[in-house]
Formats: structure tokens, C-alpha cells, sequence
């Protein structure tokens, strides 16, 4: 019967592309597209995840998301220090900036203040020393950042730039968490940050927290918002919290969403469509195995072995042109970060699955309602 199913599937090879077509179309842009919302949203929490030392961020309780700053007063550092259970605390800055090259263009920028002590939320290096962020009037940048801020410019060290009448030099390049915004990421310490930033009774957006040794978070967390009136979350609370304020007011899961569907009702239209044709080109043959005993759930395992041949086919070569794209898109600073991920290879097979089946239910009404005796007419 597998050799029957396989024969009748290759005799119309154009038939067989188009099944294979459809699959792979509905699977490329089903994985693409899910993946690079996944990667998109990923991206909100970017800055949030970038930081690995703390257990806990603690920021006035307006706050909704890591991009809405609401400065508390300087001295909810030293209250937060005092809670019992808090091993250390430290401020870290996160707002925009504008900063202006020496050819006069300017640039926006997302400038982060870490603590000049132990630059807690510093990330990793590439050139030159972080610790050179200590030293007043100094600049840390993303390297993606650097290459959007001088285009076609080698990376090197001891570049000056302006921001708000203060002379910098970038005197390191790190490697980051992509942000949701594509802005360069500038480094500087929490106490330039409070220098080079127009003047305001509060700067103090964010204050880092870590647990003692064997400390409860939950409790923690309970003791800072007592004690401070403030609002302490997780790293993974903050994060959700920034994901589904982004999702909440944006429309990108509703255009991300659109897309997604209409990718699998064409899928599922072309395959469908081109199983029926496929059927119904072959009623005579169906008819004929039908007169000589063949059941009809016999038949439903025969087409059921040619859709899993289209689908498997057709499901491969749509994650192979996913994988690709992301592959060659990688190098690129705005799809930086984003990859396929194994829950949506797991994710777009179910739903491939569930067109197949739908397909075959589709096509094989009129096979169950089939007179084996029209392979005797005409």
C-alpha cells in the first residue's frame, strides 16, 4: 500500500511540488514570523536581562516598564541599604540622551549610569578597559551603537563626542542585549550620568538589589516596599511586566498576529486545495482499489502516507529556509538576537500537522463516498 500511495504521489510531479509548495510556505512564514516577534519582545527585556548581579530592581511604583523612569529622591538608596536582608545596593541610571559628533550630526543615545564603585550592570568588553568609565567625562558604547553612530568607520578608541555642552571620549566598546530601541547604548558612571544630564531635583531611576546569602526574595521584597513605600520586583517580574506593557499598548502583536494567520490559511488553502485536485484526478484509481476490497479506512492510511511524505518534505525545507534566513540576517545590528527557537519548531509542526489533517478530511469526502462501480463506466 506504501508503494501504491508513493507512486500515485510522484506520477503528477507538478501536483507534488504544489503540495510541497504550500507546506513550506505556511511553515516559513508561520517559524519566521513567530520567531521574530518572540525576538522583538525579547528584546523590551533586553536591558533588564543585560544586568546579572542583582536579585531585585527597586523603582518608584509608577514605573510600568523599563523605559518609563520615574526618578526617586536620593536618599531611598541609603533607606533600601538599611533593610534587613539587603547585602548591597546600588544606583544605576537608565533615561535617553542626545549627543553631537564633531562634524556637527547628532545622534540619539540610551545612556546608562552604573555604580562607580562596582560597576554593577557593566557589561562585557571588547576594546579597550571598562573600568575607564570610572574617570570623569568617559564613555563606554555598544559596539553595534558605535557602527550606527560613525557608518563605515573602523572601530577604534579616543572618538570625543558632546552631550549637553560635556566633552566625552568613548574609551571602550562592549558587546550588549539588544534593546527594543535601536538606539546606540552609551555607558558612563552613575556619577557623570548625574553631571552630564540637565538638572532636576531627582535623578535616581533604578537601585540594584542583592539578597543576602539564604534570604528569601519574596520576603525581601515584602521588608523594601514596607520600609520605602517603593516597589521591588525580580529580574523576571520586571521583564514580563516591560513585555506586557509592550504588548498591551502596542499593535505588534496584532500586525505579528495577522501575519501568522493568513500565512496558515494560505498554507492551508493551497494544500487543500491542491490535495482535492489531487484526489479527484485520481477518483478512477481510488474507485478501483475500492472494487477489489480495499476499505475506506485502508484508503484513508494511503493518503495519510502520502500527506505525512508532503508534509514532512514541505515542514523540513520550511524551518531549512528559516534557519537560512536567520543565519545570513545575523550579522545585521537590527535583527541582532533573534534565532529560531526550538518551542517554535515544536510549535509549527502541530500546527502543520493540524493543516495536513484538516487537508485530508477536506479531500477524502468524496473517496468515502465513492461507487467503486465508475471504474466500469465509460
Amino acid at each position: 500500500m506504501r508503494k501504491i500511495a508513493i507512486k500515485m504521489l510522484l506520477g503528477d510531479r507538478a501536483k507534488y511540488i504544489g503540495l510541497v509548495f504550500g507546506v513550506t510556505f505556511a511553515t516559513l512564514l508561520m517559524a519566521q514570523q513567530v520567531s521574530t516577534f518572540i525576538g522583538l519582545m525579547a528584546r523590551t527585556a533586553g536591558a533588564i536581562y543585560a544586568v546579572t548581579e542583582n536579585d531585585l530592581w527597586v523603582m518608584d511604583k509608577r514605573v510600568r516598564y523599563i523605559e518609563e523612569v520615574e526618578p526617586m529622591r536620593d536618599v531611598e538608596l541609603t533607606n533600601i541599604r538599611s533593610v534587613q536582608g539587603v547585602e548591597w545596593a546600588v544606583p544605576f541610571y537608565k533615561g535617553l540622551a542626545t549627543i553631537r559628533m564633531p562634524d556637527g550630526l547628532t545622534q540619539q543615545v540610551q545612556l546608562i549610569g552604573v555604580d562607580d564603585v562596582s560597576l554593577v550592570g557593566c557589561p562585557e568588553k571588547i576594546m579597550g578597559d571598562p573600568a575607564s568609565i570610572r574617570q570623569p567625562q568617559t564613555a563606554m558604547m555598544d559596539v553595534n551603537g558605535y557602527y550606527f553612530t560613525w557608518p563605515g568607520k573602523e572601530v577604534e578608541l579616543g572618538r570625543y563626542i558632546e552631550l549637553n555642552d560635556n566633552r566625552l571620549i568613548v574609551n571602550a566598546i562592549c558587546e550588549v542585549h539588544p534593546t527594543f530601541f535601536t538606539f546606540p547604548i552609551m555607558y558612563v558612571s552613575y556619577d557623570t550620568a548625574r553631571d552630564i544630564t540637565p538638572p532636576q531635583r531627582n535623578k535616581l531611576p533604578f537601585v540594584l538589589v542583592k539578597a543576602k546569602a539564604g534570604e528569601d526574595i519574596e520576603q525581601l521584597k515584602i521588608r523594601i516596599e514596607e520600609h520605602t513605600g517603593l516597589q521591588a520586583l525580580t529580574r523576571d517580574e520586571f521583564a514580563w511586566r516591560s513585555i506586557n506593557y509592550i504588548l498591551e499598548r502596542t499593535g505588534i502583536p496584532i500586525n505579528f498576529g495577522i501575519t501568522i494567520i493568513l500565512g496558515a490559511i494560505i498554507g492551508a488553502a493551497i494544500t487543500a486545495q491542491t490535495f482535492y485536485i489531487f484526489v479527484v484526478e485520481n477518483l478512477k484509481q481510488f474507485a478501483a482499489m475500492k472494487a477489489v476490497g480495499v476499505t475506506n479506512s485502508q484508503l484513508l492510511r494511503l493518503v495519510m502516507t502520502q500527506a505525512s511524505i508532503v508534509g514532512l518534505i514541505g515542514y523540513g525545507m520550511g524551518i531549512g529556509f528559516t534557519a537560512l534566513f536567520f543565519e545570513v540576517t545575523s550579522s545585521a545590528p537590527a535583527l541582532k538576537g533573534f534565532v529560531l527557537h526550538w518551542q517554535v519548531l515544536a510549535g509549527t509542526f502541530v500546527a502543520i500537522f493540524i493543516i495536513i489533517v484538516l487537508s485530508i478530511l477536506f479531500s477524502l469526502r468524496k473517496v468515502f463516498r465513492l461507487d467503486p462501480a465508475i471504474v466500469f463506466r465509460g
